[in-house]
């Protein structure tokens, strides 16, 4: 698969790689819009988690984020409940931008729509687990690839469904016109009948495909982003990296110490990072959260701490982030009380600190 260039300050466009069962997952802000879809349709949260094998109270509210095997279970089971075969196409076509957590924002900052792929491949994971994103391009011709390792498992067309229909009306949405698309491959059967998928794409389709993919010309990629900025890039990437870095360290570490690290980075710079909160967001009690970490022999303040200083090197070693910039980025009001819980972390402030890291 073709991996694009990136826009100046991006990262390698490695994307990350699929995580095990155990530790793959869809974070809320993703899952939101299956929940909202199958509410319209009149379907209260807690019969919905039953009918997915979950307790009542799982999705309710909504989750921090929420395994990926129980999310095919949710969409299957909203499909069956609300009775509408094209579940999926409607949760795609509901997506928005705000349901692409970070990376969405980083789309937006992108001059090119290849620009725009590109980062997709790179930061997606922070949205879900589902699967991944990968780009062919043979001359005039480029082919948009979604592959996924959990559909043998639990069959769910749901699923790649209202991924292809999401990125197709994100798509037309961020261009201001229709996406013009030459064919779509399912690599399910074909359904009774496909008037909602050929509703969204108006293009020929293939079933029983050897994978899901979407052909369209490759003159696309060269589109400009209408209303980029391109000036929030730098700072967007810097955030979507810790988020992919927090990932990442998930694997090493004790779950409830990961999932509370992973909850600190996405709040530090709306200064949620509280207990209370990410308490709330985890779906779980005060208590409960502080006798989980002390199981794991820590506890909130050591992970908040630990998270701060790694992000606070990171920004200082990588970046030409002011410090005033990275105090708010860690959450802190004022530079000077970043300043003094820097010196207390490494014994020297932050600024000194980064003139001792440069070559």
């Amino acid at each position: 698969m073709t991996l694009l260039s990136a826009p100046d300050g991006a990262s390698p466009l490695s994307p990350m790689p699929i995580p095990p069962a155990s530790q793959a997952r869809v974070v809320g802000a993703y899952l939101q819009v299956s929940l909202d879809v199958a509410q319209r349709h009149g379907i209260a949260l807690s019969d919905l988690a039953v009918a997915a094998g979950l307790p009542a109270d799982a999705l309710t509210p909504t989750p921090e984020q929420l395994p990926v095997l129980d999310y095919l279970r949710v969409l299957n089971a909203a499909a069956s409940l609300s009775h509408d075969a094209w579940f999926g196409v409607h949760v795609g076509e509901a997506m928005r931008l705000a349901n692409y957590a970070v990376y969405g924002m980083i789309i937006l900052s992108c001059r090119t729509f290849g620009e725009a792929i590109a980062q997709v491949m790179r930061y997606e994971a922070l949205a879900h687990d589902l699967g991944r994103t990968g780009l062919r391009i043979d001359g005039a011709v480029a082919e948009y690839i979604w592959y996924s390792p959990w559909l043998e498992a639990l069959p769910c067309r749901h699923m790649p469904e209202s991924v292809m229909v999401g990125i197709k009306v994100f798509v037309d949405w961020m261009a201001g016109r229709a996406m013009p698309v030459e064919s779509v491959h399912f690599a399910h059967a074909k359904p009774d009948h496909a008037d909602e998928l050929q509703r969204i794409f108006c293009c020929p389709m293939v079933f029983d495909a050897s994978e899901y993919k979407a052909r369209f010309p490759a003159a696309v990629l060269n589109w400009p982003v209408p209303h980029a900025e391109p000036s929030l890039f730098p700072v967007l990437v810097q955030h979507a990296e810790q988020l992919l870095q927090a990932r990442a360290q998930a694997y090493q570490t004790p779950e409830i110490v990961s999932r509370v690290r992973e909850a600190i980075v996405h709040s530090l710079a709306q200064d949620k990072a509280r207990l209370n909160l990410i308490a709330t967001g985890l779906g779980m009690t005060v208590r409960t959260l502080q006798r989980k970490l002390k199981d794991a022999d820590s506890s909130f303040q050591q992970v908040l701490d630990h998270t701060r200083c790694d992000l606070a090197k990171h920004y200082l070693r990588e970046t030409d982030l002011s410090l005033t910039d990275i105090a708010f980025l860690l959450g802190y009001q004022e530079q000077s009380s970043f300043n003094h819980a820097f010196k207390e972390w490494l014994g020297v402030n932050p600024g000194a600190w980064r003139g001792s890291q440069q070559p």
